[in-house]
Parts: C-alpha cells; structure tokens; sequence
C-alpha cells in the first residue's frame, strides 16, 4: 500500500479517535459550558487536520499532477484554515 495513503488513514483514524473522544466527555461532563468549550477545540482540530491530509495527497501527487492544480488544491486548503480561524 502507498505510504501517502497510509499517512492520510492514519490522520483521519486520529482524528476521528479525537472527535469520538470528545463526545464521550461532552456527554459525561453534562454541562453546555462545558460542551462548548471542547467544541471549540474541535473547530480547530478539524480544518488543521483537512489542510493535513490535503497536503500528504499533494504530496502524493506530486509528479503525476501540474503544478497549476497542485498550487490551487493547496491553496484551497490553506483558504479554509485560514477563514476558519480568522477573528
């Protein structure tokens, strides 16, 4: 198997470990301050993790796609960090 692709599997079962755990202590804390307040760690979570599993399929990708498609994926991605965690 690619190790491009075993690189992205791998982010994604992290990630989806990181949501699940959240969930779990949402549920067990009770509160909806509470519940906000990880919710919020999670809207962070999430796009970094998206901009990092983009940049390893890029990666990927590399020699098989121009680098016109390659700048504007990339770029893409960065643009959806960048709007998600601007204030």
């Amino acid at each position: 198997m690619d190790k491009f692709v075993i690189g992205m599997g791998a982010l994604r079962i992290i990630s989806g470990t990181i949501e699940l755990t959240a969930a779990i202590l949402i549920l067990y804390l009770g509160t909806i301050e509470r519940a906000m307040i990880i919710n919020a760690g999670l809207a962070v979570i999430g796009p970094t993790v998206l901009v990092l599993v983009t940049t390893i399929g890029l990666f990927g990708l590399a020699g098989k796609i121009s680098i016109l498609k390659f700048s504007l994926v990339l770029s893409g991605a960065l643009l959806i960090l960048i709007g998600l965690l601007k204030q």
